[in-house]
């Protein structure tokens, strides 16, 4: 499936980075990133994707209610092992779901949306790449890594450049 191959992709780029920094860059307050962590937008990346699984088995998805697990945040390699768990689990076929949200700061009461498993995945990939740019920034702040060029890149925009390039 092509989402499970873009979500691969990124995973992939996401897991070598980490690879290549320690511990203690992984929990560094990153001062471009307003003092959060590379740890904190890693470990909101992999909830959002906890949250879809298990709302897959219920039906109805709700990205608020993840946990915010400050261990995930805080070791590196319990978000690595994760990060391969939860690519490990896409491969379930597409279904109807209900996404539940509060969108407004004045209510209490969550609104429903028809959705489907295809496409929160896809959401979840485009929120993980808008993450990834948030983690590069960091990364260049905290490390000396170098990262691929499309590392926190939408597709879209590499096709993109691709085209002007010729």
């Amino acid at each position: 499936m092509q989402l499970q191959q873009a979500v691969n992709t990124v995973f992939v780029q996401l897991a070598e980075s980490l690879e290549q920094i320690s511990q203690q860059e992984y929990v560094q307050p990153c001062k471009t990133l307003f003092n959060n962590t590379i740890g904190q937008h890693v470990r909101h990346v992999i909830e959002l994707y906890q949250c879809l699984e298990k709302g897959y088995d219920h039906g109805v998805v709700n990205y608020e209610k993840r946990k915010r697990d400050q261990f995930i945040e805080t070791d590196k390699a319990l978000a690595s092992s994760l990060l391969l768990e939860i690519h490990n689990g896409l491969g379930k076929p597409n279904k109807e779901l209900i996404l539940e949200a509060t969108y407004d700061d004045h209510s209490a009461e969550p609104i429903t949306i028809a959705t489907n498993y295809f496409r929160e995945i896809a959401y979840n990939l485009e929120h993980t790449i808008h993450h990834m740019a948030l983690i590069r920034v960091g990364l260049t702040e905290a490390t000396s890594i170098t990262l691929p060029d499309n590392f926190g890149v939408a597709s879209s925009t590499v096709k993109y450049k691709k085209q002007c390039a010729q």
